[in-house]
This record gives C-alpha cells, structure tokens and sequence, in this order.
C-alpha cells in the first residue's frame, strides 16, 4: 500500500506540470475505534487539486494523533528480526515466527505528532476519496508498565514510546505513523464529512532489551485497524 502511494504521488506531480492546480486549507478532526482502543486525530492540510478537471488530489499537512487502549499485545519491531533483513524487499517476505516476542502493554497511551502526506480523487462536486499517511514525526507518553512474553518465559518490565518515527517501508518504520483510506462528502463550502478506515503503527521501546535471541532488541510495535468517522473543516 506504502509503495502505491509513492508512484501514485509521482503520478500526480507529473500531472501537475500539465494544468495551473488550485488549492484549499482545512483542519481534519477524526475519531476512530476498535475493540479496547481508539484514537482522536486532528490535521492541518493543505490540498492541490490537480489535472485539467482538478480532481486529482495532492496533498501535505501535519497530524497529531493520541492513542488509548487497554490490554494490548505489541510484538518484536525491527525488520531484521521479523524479516531477517531490512530494505524494500521486506514487504514480500513472511515474518519469522521465531523471532518474535511479545510485550503485553495494560494502558498504552501514545502522543504523535507527524508530517502527513494525502492523495485523493474528487468524484464530483460533492463525493471524494482519498488516502494520507504520517511521514515523519515525534512521539510521547508517561511510562507504562508491560509483561514482556517469551513463550513459557517472561518478565515485567517498564516502556516508553518510541521517540522518533520515520516512514520506510512495512517492518522498517519506527515509531508511531497514522493512516488513513476515507470516502468524504461535502455538506456545504466549509464542512464535510468523512468516513472510513484507519491502519495505525503505535510502538514502545523498553527500559532494557530483555528480547536477547537472535539478537538484543527493545522495540515493540501494535498495527492496528480501526473503524474512522470525522468531518474537515474548509478554512478560506
């Protein structure tokens, strides 16, 4: 999906060589939830509306995200363990079951704020789509404690978000990054509506490396999909 968007992106910018693009602001407020978590976001965006039609959609804008749950499993992070390797070609290998332990998190509370990236397609006056996705960005949160799980083996232990986030590629991001796909409906020039699903990267890194095979390792990361509804607001 990660790689998609980068040629679609390419698409755009091509496109807009071609065709004067117009453009708009507005803020993004969304809440979104599944089972014993959920998320309130709000986005700053600035939109070019591309093509000859202006309904290609081009996008940046900047997000912050908080995350609450309870009781939640986050699982080795880095694409080296899970993958046995790092590089793009990580997103066609399967993950290595071995290598992957189990940090459970009882009340996971993650603060992100992150540059955004958004692409779109205008229907019509009234009906658009469109897809963002967090780029890079910082992360907070108080301490938590956490049960680290090895199969029969296992320890309490102390984590804290991971502090930097970088979109790579699948296993090699790090941190916490948003995204979302969306069907969006104007209710008027300053307000629309906006409905979908959001896939989020949420990740702790541990006060030790207590995950010692085949390698030391601190970081632990919760993908999670969750059901989105919000409104933007147009800002003239």
């Amino acid at each position: 999906m990660r790689t998609t968007l980068l040629f679609l992106m390419a698409f755009l910018i091509i496109g807009a060589l071609h065709a004067q693009p117009t453009s708009e602001n507005s803020i993004d407020i969304d809440l979104s939830f599944a089972k014993w978590q959920g998320t309130l976001s709000a986005a700053l965006v600035h939109d070019w509306h591309l093509g000859k039609k202006k309904k290609f959609i081009l996008g940046i804008g900047g997000r912050g995200t908080a995350y609450l749950g309870r009781n939640q499993y986050y699982v080795t992070a880095p694409a080296q363990l899970t993958s046995g390797g790092t590089g793009p070609g990580v997103i066609f290998r399967d993950n290595i079951v071995a290598n992957i332990d189990t940090l459970l998190v009882s009340n996971p509370l993650v603060f992100a704020l992150n540059a955004e990236v958004n692409l779109g397609y205008q229907f019509n006056e009234r009906f658009s789509m469109g897809f963002n996705i967090d780029v890079i960005g910082l992360s907070i949160g108080a301490q938590r404690n956490g049960n680290y799980i090895n199969g029969a083996q296992g320890g309490v232990t102390t984590a804290k978000p991971t502090p930097f986030n970088l979109l790579l590629v699948s296993d090699n991001d790090r941190g916490s990054l948003n995204s979302q796909w969306y069907l969006k409906q104007k209710i008027n020039d300053t307000w629309s509506v906006r409905a979908g699903l959001q896939f989020l990267f949420t990740e702790y890194t541990t006060s030790t490396p207590l995950q010692q095979l085949p390698e030391p390792n601190d970081r632990f990361r919760r993908k999670s999909l969750l059901f989105m509804i919000g409104t933007s607001i147009r800002i003239k």
